[in-house]
């Protein structure tokens, strides 16, 4: 394990790197994301403070997931291939909400997506722009700042 201070849009790791690393954020904010085809971005997770990010392949395969810093951050990286102990606690929370995550991308509404996502990630609403929110919640920046005024006019 080692104790890294990255600076924000620093890229920890691009699609096609091996021997990826497991990245504990001790401070700031990070992110998984994709490219498509065409150049568009999909954000697969953010990970603020106490969560972990990660490519889930093995060691030795190709990255699928680029992971950046959205904030500077001090994080700890972590050899996929070391003995570490893992908290099993965090990491079942971590697939739970990535399962969570995945049923709803098939099957809710960007309405019930977005209010997912508050629930989830409710640290970092302000730290992220909305075009990643956007991307996150597979709808486009137009779509979200709907979404946000109709929320506001419900609870007046």
């Amino acid at each position: 394990m080692k104790k890294i201070k990255v600076l924000k849009k620093q890229i920890l790791q691009r699609k096609g790197d091996l021997y990826s690393k497991s990245y504990k954020v001790e401070s700031g904010l990070l992110r998984s994301y994709t490219i498509d085809e065409k150049g568009k971005e999909h954000i697969f997770m953010f990970g603020p403070e106490g969560w972990i990010v990660t490519d889930y392949v093995s060691p030795n395969e190709p990255c699928e997931l680029y992971i950046d810093a959205l904030e500077d951050s001090v994080i700890v990286a972590i050899e996929k291939t070391s003995s570490q102990d893992i908290d099993l606690k965090k990491f079942i929370k971590r697939i739970r909400v990535l399962q969570n995550r995945v049923i709803m991308l098939m099957s809710a509404t960007a309405s019930d997506r977005y209010e997912h996502f508050i629930s989830t990630y409710p640290n970092i609403i302000q730290r992220v722009p909305q075009h990643m929110i956007a991307s996150y919640l597979g709808i486009t920046p137009e779509a979200l700042s709907s979404l946000k005024s109709q929320r506001l006019r419900s609870k007046q």
